[in-house]
C-alpha cells in the first residue's frame, strides 16, 4: 500500500541518516507545476511532524486514492523523524498538485541531506 511504502522510505531515511551529523538538516521548495505552487519545508529534526494544507477536490487521480498522498507523508514522516509541512499555495489540477507535493519534497530533502561541514548534528544542542 501507498502508507506502506511510506513507513519503508522513512525507515530508509532514518537508517542512512543515523546520527544525522554532517548534514545541513534544513529544507525546502517552491515548487510551481503550470497553475499549481506548492511549498514544502522539512526539517530532519528526530521530532516527527506533519502539517498538510493541501484540499483537492478529485478523489481519484486515474487509480490513485488522493487521500493517500497525506497517508504516505505522514508515515515517512514518523519513521524518518522528520518536521514536514506541505502547503497548497493555490492550483486548480490535482494532477498537477499532488505531482508538485512529490517533486518538492524530493527537492527539499535533497537540500535537508546535503553534506556541510560539520561534525555531528547540526543542532544546539548538540543532539537530534
Amino acid at each position: 500500500s501507498v502508507e506502506d511504502i511510506g513507513i519503508c522510505l522513512g525507515k530508509a531515511l532514518a537508517e542512512a541518516l543515523s546520527d544525522k551529523g554532517g548534514i545541513a538538516r534544513y529544507g525546502s521548495c517552491y515548487l510551481p507545476m503550470d497553475e499549481t505552487l506548492v511549498r514544502v519545508v522539512v526539517d530532519i529534526s528526530n521530532r516527527p511532524f506533519l502539517h498538510y494544507g493541501v484540499a483537492v477536490s478529485e478523489q481519484k487521480i486515474g487509480s490513485f486514492d488522493t487521500v493517500l498522498a497525506k497517508e504516505f507523508f505522514r508515515a515517512v514522516a514518523q519513521h524518518a523523524g522528520l518536521t514536514l509541512h506541505i502547503d497548497l499555495l493555490h492550483g486548480e489540477n490535482d494532477h498537477h498538485i499532488i505531482e508538485a507535493i512529490f517533486k518538492g519534497f524530493g527537492r527539499a530533502l535533497r537540500m535537508a541531506v546535503t553534506k556541510i561541514s560539520i561534525d555531528g548534528p547540526l543542532s544546539s544542542k548538540g543532539c537530534l
